[in-house]
């Protein structure tokens, strides 16, 4: 596979939410807005991409029969530094994503990217797979909690800002912002992306 292919695939063919259908619980628990969806799948970005390099790097010193153990500690390293920069950098984001913060230490697609792909590639395809794997878990996220929010609240905030608000007048489903609309947006999201994948062939 070249690496063109390996950063392209987890944007939509092997999109770790619509496709591989893993990390479901980050992305449906805190998806309820689109600034909390963001920041979630930047926090993951960062450790995906960071544990992929290090996993790569030890992969030809790291014994096959603890290398599981030693992944749990090098993405927990990188847990800890996020979640000690986002409780000083934005503590009203750290607040809203709470536990799933240092839950990434265990997320699906941080140790399911390690064992299939930066422990049997090398440095640089897994850097790749990385910043692929992680703009294809952010957009999800992202697009996710927008749609929820501007349905089920009127508004979309993104990076803190209020990008759009439809006023008093609108009236909200607010299913949409609890999670029975998380699971129907998303449904939506991996059918169109399924389509997409189709057309393109």
């Amino acid at each position: 596979m070249n690496k063109w292919n390996v950063f392209v695939n987890g944007i939509m063919k092997e999109n770790p939410v619509l496709v591989l259908v893993i990390g479901l619980c980050p992305a449906l628990a805190v998806s309820g807005s689109a600034n909390d969806a963001f920041g979630m799948g930047i926090a993951a970005t960062f450790v995906l991409i960071a544990s992929n390099i290090l996993i790569s790097a030890v992969r030809k010193f790291t014994p096959d029969q603890i290398r599981i153990p030693i992944f749990i500690v090098i993405i927990s390293t990188f847990v800890t530094i996020v979640d000690y920069t986002m409780h000083a950098a934005d503590p009203v984001l750290y607040a809203n994503l709470g536990v799933f913060v240092p839950l990434i230490v265990v997320n699906c697609i941080i140790l399911g990217r390690a064992e299939a792909f930066a422990y049997r590639n090398d440095v640089l395809s897994s850097i790749l797979d990385g910043i692929g794997m992680g703009i294809g878990f952010t957009l999800t996220l992202t697009v996710l909690g927008a749609v929820r929010e501007i349905i089920g609240n009127g508004t979309i905030t993104l990076l803190n800002y209020e990008l759009l608000n439809l006023g008093e007048g609108f009236k909200p489903a607010l299913m949409f912002i609890m999670p029975p609309g998380a699971f129907l947006v998303l449904g939506f999201l991996i059918a169109l992306n399924r389509l997409l994948i189709k057309r393109k062939g």
